[in-house]
């Protein structure tokens, strides 16, 4: 069903009152019984993400330290990258990373936007991107500078699964239907990261996230980490 369908039934549904003379025993069941099943899908997958989130931080707290030194050694200055993201109807968070960029990578976007190599102009990639500092190429393939966004989902702005939070100069360039991406809180890991990643034209991200969201599930999420795992391992279009 499509989220924003699903957002308008959860509200009308809500608004009924449980006395009303006119409301048949059984519609007010399938009512309680809907809004149960809906609810209840939400809460166990805020669940699995705050118990996940925890186990993961602290597991792999180690490597952070390490990476965390080896960012310092390769470019002196903050090990990590704080950037504003859109998120779940438009709402802006802060995004966390692993910086994998010179500190004047910003500026210098200006610089090479004319070699970007992603199809639809919305998102920007390159591949020898002369701003990544020299562990930034490794940390990026293994998809490391993207594990201190579980702090993110710890605190509710993210999920482990959904499509990828965009910059909000992104979503001023959507079409009505890339706007689709906003009616579910973003992931770090989503459908077209373990099917091809940055190899993947940004029109068939965006059908492959519609996809998701009208088919999520519990099962399609554990389906999707189970296949993060070999995806990361093999860096599929990972630039």
């Amino acid at each position: 069903m499509n989220s924003e369908l699903q957002k308008e039934l959860l509200r009308r549904y809500s608004r009924l009152s449980f006395f009303r003379s006119n409301i048949s025993l059984r519609l007010q069941f399938k009512r309680l019984l809907w809004l149960t099943v809906i609810r209840g899908a939400y809460f166990v997958k805020r669940l699995i993400d705050i118990v996940a989130s925890i186990l993961l931080l602290i597991i792999l707290m180690p490597l952070f330290m390490i990476i965390m030194l080896l960012i310092y050694i390769n470019s002196p200055g903050p090990v990590f990258y704080k950037q504003i993201r859109v998120g779940r109807w438009g709402k802006l968070f802060t995004m966390w990373k692993f910086r994998s960029m010179y500190l004047d990578a910003d500026k210098r976007l200006k610089e090479i936007m004319a070699e970007n190599e992603m199809t639809g102009g919305v998102i920007f990639k390159m591949k020898n991107d002369p701003r990544i500092i020299p562990i930034g190429r490794f940390i990026r393939k293994a998809s490391i500078d993207e594990l201190p966004q579980l702090w993110n989902v710890l605190k509710g702005d993210m999920s482990l699964v959904g499509p990828r939070p965009a910059l909000p100069s992104e979503v001023n360039q959507y079409s009505l239907q890339d706007r689709q991406r906003l009616e579910v809180i973003p992931g770090i890991t989503c459908i077209w990261q373990v099917s091809g990643r940055s190899n993947i034209p940004f029109p068939q991200q965006v059908e492959l996230d519609t996809e998701y969201i009208q088919s999520q599930s519990l099962l399609l999420d554990l389906k999707l980490l189970l296949k993060t795992i070999p995806a990361v391992l093999l860096s599929r279009g990972a630039y």
